[in-house]
């Protein structure tokens, strides 16, 4: 397999922390130099986590969308790494005991020779666009729910 990146990063990001595997290295060398760490998803942790990336100047990260835990670290983020958002579904299974270190190295190197699977992620716009969207809908149904609930209490008392 063909090196695409001299340093990249894998995240496993969760709730409450985000585990990070740099890899970096000549594009030929078969065993790049490996780095981990921790971080908090606080704002505090976040902007670490973006000082830890960029002392190894990474030039990709890569991260499976878990849930909505994913878009703090993009937002963090997005501005000065390339990020690889990959569905769990998409990418092939850990070989072996899961661990949140294992998945960041997994993830590291997938995106290191390219193979992690990326999902289309819209511009900050059409993010809140489609967040005002749902949110709308919701609104709406909720709304049509209580019409409903008044209608049937009022048909039960004999009244329409």
């Amino acid at each position: 397999m063909d090196v695409l990146y001299q340093s990249c990063a894998g995240m496993d990001v969760h709730q409450a922390t985000l585990v990070v595997c740099i890899l970096h290295g000549p594009l030929t060398s078969t065993r790049p130099k490996r780095e981990m760490a921790q971080f908090d998803t606080t704002t505090k942790g976040l902007k670490a986590c973006h000082d830890f990336l960029s002392q190894f100047h990474v030039e990709a990260v890569g991260m499976e969308s878990t849930g909505v835990y994913w878009r703090p670290v993009w937002h963090e983020l997005c501005d000065d790494f390339e990020l690889i958002l990959a569905q769990p579904a998409h990418m092939k299974a850990i070989p072996g005991q899961k661990t949140d270190k294992k998945d960041a190295h997994w993830i590291a190197q997938l995106t290191r020779i390219g193979l992690l699977p990326r999902s289309f992620v819209p511009d900050e716009t059409i993010q809140e666009l489609r967040e005002l969207t749902r949110q709308r809908k919701h609104y709406v149904e909720s709304r049509n729910r209580e019409t409903n609930r008044i209608h049937k209490i009022l048909q039960s008392g004999g009244r329409s």
